[in-house]
């Protein structure tokens, strides 16, 4: 339950009604074959130690919270890139979170391996390293879901498929899943976990949002598809461009993202966003939203992954659950943000 002082009011800044519907009717997808059943939006903790310091994080937590999201995604390489940081910052903030909310039980909390500075790549002894220290950080038992964050091509796959095996067999970690890996390595992957009798993953996260659709769709839907993998979409607002935000190169110069965004503000891009406002009118839902909601509406999409600064940007996130796409308004923008060379 949120705390009190500013964390309510961060709370509050969920609608009522919407808070109502979130708590009594909203859907909760499950993550592969795994028993985890989730808010269908995934928290990012990217920002946290870096746009939005401790006290602005625990409000953005406070508030998803209490509009019934249950979902948190970090790493342990979070903030690492950011100046004066080492990595681990969201992670200790998380944990300091739920140390004063004083239970992790109804939550679900990801994070990722291969990339802190202190633990680099998937060697085995590193990974039971990095998982100790990711633990200690979040103030918690157990990991729900570890990630292969990124692929670490100078370490044998078996080496890799096994330390996380290990990890949960041990209890360190729930489940675990695969990022940023090639549509090859994945099938390699769960063939050597087969061969060996090792834990399968359960899910990918990759990259993919209505304007970078080709890779996902073309090469890792279909193994998804296949393979039961829960698809936790990262990037889900192209750093925040599919809020509607930055409809020029220079708007909101300055900004931590705005260069990640401004470069999808071209002709294609802008007829997104158009059709995105357009569509969002019809059911009362931001720009923001709706985006998101395109998402949910791919198959084998369980959660997007997207991440707010302020408490009063997490209500268009939780607006998800309560927004369905037609079939047509799905077409729609499948069809204006196709790719055409």
């Amino acid at each position: 339950m949120p705390g009190a002082g500013s964390s309510l009011e961060a709370a509050a800044l969920v609608p009522a009604p919407l808070s109502r519907f979130f708590a009594e009717r909203f859907f909760m997808p499950r993550i592969g074959l795994s028993d985890l059943d989730v808010f269908p939006l995934n928290l990012g903790g990217n920002v946290f130690g870096w746009t939005a310091d401790k006290q602005a994080s625990f409000d953005i937590l406070d508030a998803y919270a209490g509009g019934g999201g249950n979902f948190i995604d970090t790493s342990d390489s979070y903030s690492a890139f950011v100046p004066g940081n080492h990595g681990g910052e969201s992670e200790t903030i998380i944990g300091e979170w739920i140390a004063k909310r004083g239970s992790h039980d109804d939550l679900v909390v990801a994070t990722k391996v291969s990339r802190h500075p202190d633990f680099l790549g998937l060697k085995a002894a590193n990974i039971r390293a990095a998982a100790e220290a990711s633990l200690g950080r979040l103030g918690v038992d157990s990991i729900d879901l570890y990630y292969a964050h990124f692929d670490d091509a100078d370490t044998p796959l078996e080496e890799s498929a096994e330390a996380f095996d290990a990890l949960v067999r041990a209890g360190k970690v729930r489940y675990y899943g695969l990022s940023n890996y090639s549509p090859e390595r994945i099938r390699q992957w769960l063939d050597i976990a087969d061969a060996n009798g090792f834990v399968r993953p359960v899910a990918l996260s990759p990259q993919y949002n209505l304007v970078h659709r080709n890779d996902f769709e073309e090469t890792l839907a279909p193994i998804a598809a296949a393979e039961n993998l829960g698809v936790l979409p990262y990037y889900a607002l192209a750093s925040g461009f599919l809020t509607g935000k930055y409809r020029a190169p220079d708007d909101n110069a300055g900004a931590a993202r705005s260069k990640g965004a401004s470069k999808y503000a071209t002709p294609l891009g802008l007829a997104v966003i158009d059709a995105l406002e357009e569509i969002g009118a019809a059911h009362e839902a931001s720009i923001t939203t709706t985006a998101l909601a395109w998402l949910l509406a791919k198959p084998t999409v369980v959660a997007p992954i997207a991440s707010a600064s302020r408490a009063d940007q997490v209500p268009d996130l939780l607006a998800v659950a309560a927004v369905t796409l037609t079939p047509e308004e799905v077409a729609r923008l499948d069809d204006v943000s196709t790719w055409k060379p």
